[in-house]
């Protein structure tokens, strides 16, 4: 905390006894209403560094704590050194500390080092052929007007006098001989301050902006595998590298097929009389339809492969096979003459046990002895 601002409290608009979650809500409520990218008046970019600042010490336990006892003295011990016997101890700030705070407050989720998480919802048949899909997503940039250096472009930027330009202030821990270092909330970690900030990021350096970016799906990939892209996450500092985007793949159900490993399985309903008869029928795979041969006598649950015509393989060459469930559908209205046809053929079969009915008079003889 700077030595001299008002009592965070009082900037956030919240009582000493205010839990973690109203503290959150007020900070998040006032920032989203004073960043300079929704707020254009003058005194906004000010202010919102006032508010962070704020948040930056009581969402912190232990600085809320030594706040609440010793004041803002408590954090105006030199710059450069936490007393006698002190022992440094490097507390680095990313987009999760500093800059986290802030962007969460416009819902930006961000990883420790810059990273992005994105779901990428692609079709049935994208999955299994592969395909290029365009994504727009939000990340952290560095502002194009400042280039990073958080001054107006023609204006100095001098060397932060509250860290001596190391961007980092070292402060006593309570009473135990421990010397902490925090990002210096003076040049919000970079160790120079504009003469006069820039208009576009307020002097942080970054900004928020929306990306569009072309991936490239394999085919073949499985749900819930995921695609990194190197360097399209966010980026922690003006000066610092850009983390990752990574993609978790989702894949849309089929209204026809579904997947088990490089097969691809689907459903065929015939009739009593294909099933008895067999014949050639169409069956729709993922490039098309085929013609697949239905031997006689196929018995309801049998299943029939169609090499090829599946999924491609993910670690070798090649496809797996569409596997074809056949289905007897037994009509549910009959007329007259049908149930006559039935009723003869019936009488012709006679009392002949089939190989399903075999198979389940054998169980019930072995049962029951």
């Amino acid at each position: 905390m700077r030595h001299g601002v008002r009592d965070p409290y009082e900037v956030l608009s919240v009582g000493q006894r205010a839990s973690d979650d109203e503290i959150k809500r007020a900070f998040r409520k006032l920032a989203a209403k004073y960043h300079p990218d929704k707020n254009t008046a003058p005194e906004a970019g000010q202010r919102f560094n006032e508010i962070n600042d704020a948040y930056q010490l009581l969402s912190d336990p232990n600085k809320r704590r030594m706040y609440d006892r010793f004041g803002a003295s408590a954090f105006a011990g030199p710059a450069g050194g936490g007393g006698p016997g002190g022992v440094g101890v490097d507390i680095n700030i990313g987009l999760d500390g500093l800059f986290g705070d802030i962007l969460n407050a416009f819902g930006i989720r961000t990883g420790e080092r810059g990273n992005i998480k994105k779901r990428l919802k692609i079709q049935f048949q994208e999955a299994a052929l592969g395909c290029k899909k365009e994504i727009e997503y939000e990340r952290v940039d560095v502002c194009d007007r400042c280039r990073g250096r958080g001054g107006e472009p023609g204006t100095p930027v001098d060397m932060c006098t509250a860290c001596n330009g190391q961007g980092k202030v070292r402060f006593q821990q309570g009473v135990l001989p421990l010397a902490v270092e925090r990002a210096c909330s003076s040049c919000h970690g970079s160790g120079r301050i504009p003469t006069k900030p820039c208009s576009g990021c307020s002097g942080v350096g970054l900004l928020k902006r929306l990306r569009t970016l072309e991936v490239s799906v394999p085919a073949g990939v499985e749900a819930g595998s995921s695609r990194v892209i190197e360097g399209a996450g966010n980026r922690t500092g003006p000066d610092g590298p850009a983390g990752n985007l990574e993609l978790i793949i989702e894949i849309e159900t089929h209204p026809l097929f579904r997947r088990d490993g490089s097969d691809v399985i689907c459903s065929m309903p015939i009739t009593f009389a294909q099933a008895a008869l067999g014949g050639e029928f169409d069956v729709p795979t993922l490039e098309g339809k085929v013609k697949m041969r239905v031997p006689p006598a196929t018995q309801p649950g049998s299943v029939l492969r169609i090499r090829g015509k599946g999924m491609p393989h993910r670690l070798r060459s090649g496809r797996g096979d569409q596997l074809v469930e056949v289905s007897v559908e037994v009509p549910t209205q009959l007329s007259d003459k049908a149930r006559s046809l039935i009723e003869e053929l019936a009488g012709e079969l006679g009392e002949d046990v089939q190989p399903q009915q075999r198979t389940f008079v054998e169980k019930l003889k072995n049962l029951f002895g």
